[in-house]
This record gives structure tokens, C-alpha cells and sequence, in this order.
């Protein structure tokens, strides 16, 4: 079959365009119900955290069925970056919505969930009822090693490909010293170096261009949404006010809407309105991704709320891992722990469920939001030389923002007891480690989970098993 160039979209705010030419008969989107298995295998086989579902999902739509051409699928990709919340399930949902509009995208968005947050939940339950068991913490103090190679892995395959030069570079180091030593809030981290990639691209366009390296993601060639909007089609992805105000009075109450509910109902003090409102704000400051978030919630969550310790968000973010769907479904571990321990007169485990259940709704539910009222307006500004130099300055900053939480990981797996620095005032400060509470067993164990991922490519299941067997053996011995 032949294929038509891409015309030149229009600019932003201008009107739909005319069909030049008709759409071939064989340039048709797949049905609805179509698309819908394809999401849920996805939904099903999205193992790997962020990246490895990015991967699956570039396979499917971009390798394979070609519904949508790569060009498209980055530029969305590095919006779903620059938002909020959970990337890859933002980019199923983003990608669905251009498909076959807001029914598409709720489609694409829940089967990305719904199959790991079922597991998750099924995991919580058990992890209440059994973590105790001596065979159980065993098995928990490998996978915590496993936790920490993954992180650390994730700070090296996403810094290869966001710290081209040496401005994304310094960019990320800032980022790392602002979240570690001076606990610069991660909004302000994301602001400041979207700020400067974007000046940067008139001052110094060498350094502040994309980033992106030639073959990171083969492939090249237009897909179906490409050519079927070319061909002026797809209109609802043209930026609107009236459906933006539209989109706002809609979802806006279905996100908040529990909330104020959960406030009256329950009290502002309750725990229920704390699940609500924390996770909640969490859903607008979070950019960067799940690891990037992680960094934030783990140290509210343990320090501030008092829901559950370190070692048990380690715990939780190991489960995560072994489960399909976004990382960030650690949040609904955290939920659930948060209920079961202050049930307010109902049984625990039921609680515990409400809890989580109440975190994944106002955790994902805005995630619908930014997309939906984003989207038009993302797509018009494609190639916009400025916006994917700020876009890529972000990704460089996200990358110190992990490898800030790759070493609290460290901390607090390696040693036993940290002391926070009180470079900011009483309390407030880096935390590092006392030298003398150091846990060989652990530090064997992680070393040899970092070396297995990076040097030997083991994927991550394998070193998540592996290191679970070994736990069993290494606890064994004096640390």
C-alpha cells in the first residue's frame, strides 16, 4: 500500500482541517472492543516497571500493529513525563483517548490498572496475615536487595539516554543536591529545571536540543492515527475551550467530588480523609514518574503519617515489582497499611481493602484529567523546539530525583540505624548512615542483585526470585 506524507498540522487554535483526500479504505482504526483486547493483554503483561512497559507497549502499537507512528508516540511519551502521576499508564490512556476518543481512553487506562491492582490488593491481604512468618521475613530481605538493584538500574538506563551533555548533566546534579541535601520540595525541582531547558534552547540550543539518542526505540514510520489525521480526520484532538470546560466540569467533581464527601462524612482528622487528601495532592506534585514519587511518599508516609516504616516500603515496593500494571500501585500498599492499622471500628482487613481501594481511586482518577484536558493542546504544539527542550531538561532533573531515592533505598537496607545531619535546623537535613550498624548480609546481597541486572542482564523477575532464595539462606548467618 502507498502512503501519503504527513501534511502540516495546523497551529495552535487554528481550525480543523479540511479532508484534502480521502482516507483509504484499509486506513481504518480498529473498533473500540478491538483496541480493548489489545489494552488488556497489555494490562496483563506490563511486568518490568515504567520502562519495560513503555517497551511493551511501543512493540504492540508502534512494531507491530503500527496504529500509531513513532514520532507521535515519543512526543506523547514525553508529555505523560511531564505530568504527574504514572507515565505508562498515562501514555495507554493518552494514546487510547486519540484513538477513539474519551471511551478509549478509559478503556485503555483501566485495563492498564485494573489487572495489578487486583493482584496488589490480593497481596496486601496476604502480607498482613503472614508477613511474620520467619520463612516470610526471609524471603522479604532478599527482595529488598532485589528493590534497591532495580532502582539503582533504573538511575543508570534512564540517565544514559536524558544525560546527553554536559547541561543535562550539571542538571541532574542540581537536582540531586536540591532533594538531598537542601529537601527542596520535587515541584520545585521540576519547575526550576523546565525553566532552564527552556532558556536554554534560545541561549544555548547545542546543549538544550532533544536529547534523545538515535536508535533508542527503532522504528520510524508513520502509523494509522498519523495518517488518519493527516488526512484530516481525528478532530477531537484539536484544542477546544468549549471542551475543555467541559472536560473540567466532569472530572473535577469525580476526582474531588469523594473527597469533600470522605471530609464531611468522616471528619477532617479521620483516616480516611488523610488517604483521600494526601494522596490526592500526591496526584498534582509528583512528576516524574513512579520512582520519582516514591522518593516523596516514602519519606511522608514513614515520617510523616506514621503509616508504616521503611522496611515495610521496601516491602511493598517489592511486591509492586512482581506485579503487571504501573509501579505507583506501591500507593495502594501504603493505603491499605494506613486503614488497617486505624480501622475506626471496622474489622481490619476490611478497613485495610476500603484504604486501598480509596488510594488507587484518587491516585489514577486525575491521571484521566490531565489527559483529557491536555491532550488537544499537546498535540498542537507538537515540534515545538522549546517545549522538548524543557521536557528533556525535566527528564535530566527526574534522574537525580532517583538516584536520591536509590540511596535512601541504600540507607536503609544496607545499614540499621541512620542519623539525619541537621544542616537545615533540629531534625531537618541528609540522613547517613552510622557506619558501625552496617548489615553485611545485606550489602552482599545487594551488591551481587546490582551486578546480576547490570552486568549479566538477569531481568528483573529472575533476580527478584533469586534474591528471595538467597535471603533464605543468608539470614541464616550472623550479621
Amino acid at each position: 500500500m502507498s502512503r501519503k506524507p504527513a501534511k502540516v498540522r495546523p497551529p495552535l487554535g487554528a481550525p480543523a482541517l479540511s479532508t484534502p483526500h480521502p482516507i483509504p479504505p484499509d486506513d481504518r482504526l480498529p473498533t473500540l472492543a478491538e483496541a480493548a483486547r489489545v489494552w488488556a493483554k497489555i494490562g496483563l503483561l506490563s511486568f518490568g516497571g515504567p520502562a519495560g512497559q513503555i517497551a511493551l507497549m511501543h512493540r504492540e502499537l508502534v512494531e507491530q500493529r503500527r496504529w500509531i507512528g513513532e514520532a507521535r508516540f515519543l512526543h506523547a511519551l514525553n508529555y505523560c513525563m511531564l505530568l504527574p502521576g504514572p507515565e505508562a499508564q498515562q501514555l495507554a490512556t493518552y494514546i487510547g483517548w486519540l484513538m477513539h476518543r474519551t471511551a478509549g481512553g478509559l478503556v485503555a487506562g483501566l485495563l492498564f490498572v485494573l489487572p495489578g491492582a487486583a493482584v496488589m490488593l490480593a497481596l496486601s491481604l496476604a502480607y498482613v496475615l503472614w508477613r511474620d512468618l520467619p520463612l516470610v521475613d526471609a524471603l522479604f530481605f532478599g527482595v529488598k536487595a532485589a528493590v534497591l538493584a532495580v532502582v539503582v538500574e533504573a538511575v543508570i538506563r534512564i540517565g544514559r539516554r536524558a544525560l546527553a551533555n554536559r547541561a543535562m548533566i550539571a542538571i541532574a546534579a542540581a537536582a540531586f543536591v536540591g532533594i538531598y541535601v537542601f529537601d527542596l520540595p520535587f515541584p520545585l525541582i521540576v519547575l526550576g529545571a523546565g525553566l532552564a531547558g527552556w532558556i536554554g534552547a534560545r541561549g544555548a540550543p547545542a546543549l538544550f536540543g532533544a536529547v534523545a539518542k538515535p536508535g533508542d526505540i527503532a522504528g520510524g514510520e508513520d502509523g494509522l492515527v498519523d495518517r488518519i489525521y493527516a488526512a484530516g480526520g481525528l478532530g477531537h484532538t484539536r484544542p477546544s475551550a468549549t471542551r475543555a470546560l467541559r472536560v473540567l466540569a466532569v472530572w473535577l467533581p469525580v476526582w474531588l467530588g469523594p473527597l469533600a464527601a470522605l471530609v464531611l462524612l468522616t471528619g477532617p482528622a479521620s483516616v480516611w480523609s488523610s488517604i483521600a487528601g494526601f494522596f490526592s495532592f500526591m496526584a498534582v506534585v509528583t512528576f516524574g514518574g513512579a520512582y520519582a514519587v516514591l522518593a516523596y511518599v516514602g519519606q511522608a508516609a514513614v515520617e510523616g503519617f506514621g503509616w508504616l516504616r521503611p522496611a515495610e516500603m521496601l516491602d511493598g515496593l517489592g511486591l509492586a515489582e512482581t506485579t503487571p500494571g504501573p509501579l505507583i500501585l506501591v500507593l495502594q500498599f501504603v493505603g491499605f497499611l494506613a486503614a488497617y492499622r486505624a480501622p475506626g471500628g471496622l474489622d481490619p482487613l476490611l478497613a485495610g481493602t476500603l484504604g486501598a481501594l480509596l488510594t488507587t481511586f484518587v491516585t489514577f482518577a486525575p491521571c484521566f484529567l490531565w489527559v483529557f484536558l491536555g491532550g488537544p493542546y499537546v498535540e498542537a504544539v507538537r515540534g515545538n523546539r522549546r517545549i522538548a527542550a524543557a521536557l528533556s531538561a525535566i527528564t535530566a532533573a527526574v534522574v537525580g530525583v532517583i538516584l536520591n531515592l536509590a540511596l535512601w533505598f541504600a540507607l536503609h537496607v544496607v545499614f540499621r540505624e541512620v542519623v539525619t545531619l541537621p544542616l537545615l535546623g533540629p531534625g531537618r537535613g541528609p540522613e547517613v548512615p552510622v557506619l558501625a550498624s552496617i548489615d553485611w548480609r545485606a550489602a552482599v546481597l545487594s551488591v551481587a542483585a546490582v551486578v546480576a541486572m547490570h552486568r549479566f542482564r538477569l531481568g528483573m523477575g529472575a533476580t527478584l526470585t533469586l534474591s528471595a532464595v538467597a535471603g533464605l539462606a543468608l539470614l541464616q548467618l550472623p550479621g
